[in-house]
């Protein structure tokens, strides 16, 4: 029977693997396993009926010795401090793999916000800003979306900051709007970069993307975006999933469609011309690549065996568990470790805020491009060390992270 693994056991686990190939030192080690700062929070609004509600929230700032803190806000139900300290984690070997000047971190409330008004979420947003106001700013913390927060939920928090310092600070946030200092390509950008990592994947292993089926496991922003991408690179999507269930066509479907079709019915359930599967068959499909893009912890021991496609690129943060990654890796499945494969969105994020403090605006061409050669230089990088070092991409991602982050801690130095 598999061990039942948080994301934190996950995250320091591969924590774990990655200091003993890289010979860390045990202090280094030690350091790197806890966040540098954790804040949580009591989040109390008056909600639209008059009653007062409080919702519990968090900020962890896990390393900042390659830049300022970096990393999104999530609000949902099962918001835990042991995930978003995981994911705070996996931020900071993220940027560090694709090289961004950034260290990482992760926000969340827990709370509902399908149950909640648009009033309630932004006084729950600007009330959640205030009680981190301290902690976050363009050097120090720059917040970003994550699960069920957007742009919109940016704006709120951009400009409740601005209040407090009684100036416009569009470089405190990213992800935000256009209209207020957005930059252009980020809604796509972790989708784009999930696809370009699967684009050089398949000149690995020699076949055509106009060939590949494809099976994407999420129809939120990543999975919608990154069906519609691989659509328009000539992908047949054969199958989408979102918290539902999910749909399998093998003549393969249009994903602009079936955001119609969810836009209308609230899933992707009952498209026409398709079968309606749950998530657990969607993940077993046989394909040619397989992107798991909803949350944490989708192919375990139970199901990895099962899996058909040559390609896994986790979209998502943390969707296979380190007993999975044994038999994927056994089964000679190439998998695209998250902390490479989804760091377009940060990537992009990093460009939002140089954009920011020089006040300029590049154009959708510009960004695309620079977001390619960030990702295909990351790739190139894992992939060359996976190659020397004989380790699986993940493992090789981590060494990257992990590698670069001590490389930063032992040049600065402790102090006091």
């Amino acid at each position: 029977m598999e061990k039942s693994y948080s994301a934190l056991d996950t995250a320091l686990e591969q924590l774990r693997i990655a200091a003993e190939k890289l010979e860390l030192d045990p202090g280094l080690h030690e350091m790197l396993k806890y966040p540098k700062r954790t804040l949580m929070v009591s989040v109390s609004i008056k909600m639209d009926d008059g009653s007062i509600k409080t919702f519990l929230g968090c900020r962890v700032q896990h390393n900042d010795a390659r830049g300022p803190f970096k990393g999104g806000i999530r609000y949902h139900p099962n918001v835990t401090l042991d995930e978003v300290t995981a994911l705070a984690m996996w931020m900071t070997w993220k940027c560090a793999v694709v090289d961004i000047p950034y260290g990482g971190a992760k926000g969340g409330v827990c709370c509902n916000p399908k149950e909640m008004s648009k009033g309630e979420l932004e006084r729950l947003t600007r009330r959640y800003t205030s009680l981190i106001l301290d902690l976050i700013g363009p050097y120090r913390d720059v917040p970003a979306p994550d699960v069920y927060t957007d742009a919109q939920t940016m704006a709120w928090i951009m400009d409740t900051y601005s209040q407090f310092k009684g100036y416009s600070v569009p470089e405190c946030v990213t992800g935000k709007p256009l209209s207020v200092g957005g930059s252009e390509g980020r809604a796509e950008a972790t989708s784009l970069g999930v696809m370009f990592c699967v684009r050089e994947a398949a000149k690995i292993l020699g076949f055509k993307m106009n060939e590949a089926r494809v099976v994407i496991q999420g129809f939120g922003s990543v999975g919608w975006n990154a069906a519609k991408i691989a659509y328009d690179w000539g992908c047949k999507i054969i199958g989408v999933s979102d918290s539902s269930g999910g749909i399998y066509c093998k003549d393969g479907l249009n994903p602009y469609k079936v955001y119609e079709h969810k836009a209308k019915t609230g899933s992707v359930l009952n498209f026409d011309g398709c079968r309606n599967i749950t998530n657990e068959e969607l993940l077993e499909l046989e394909c040619d690549v397989l992107v798991p893009a909803a949350l944490e912890n989708q192919i375990t021991k139970a199901n990895a065996d099962k899996i058909k496609a040559k390609i896994v690129a986790e979209g998502a943060n943390g969707p296979t568990t380190p007993e999975a990654d044994k038999v994927l890796n056994e089964k000679g499945v190439f998998l695209i470790p998250d902390i490479l494969a989804n760091s377009g969105g940060v990537t992009v994020s990093y460009f939002e805020w140089v954009q920011n403090l020089t006040r300029e605006h590049w154009t959708l061409e510009e960004v695309k491009q620079k977001l390619e050669r960030k990702m295909v230089k990351a790739f190139n990088d894992v992939y060359k060390t996976s190659k020397n070092e004989e380790e699986p991409m993940r493992t090789a991602a981590l060494m990257l992270g992990v590698g670069r982050v001590a490389e930063a801690i032992k040049t600065l130095g402790l102090w006091p």
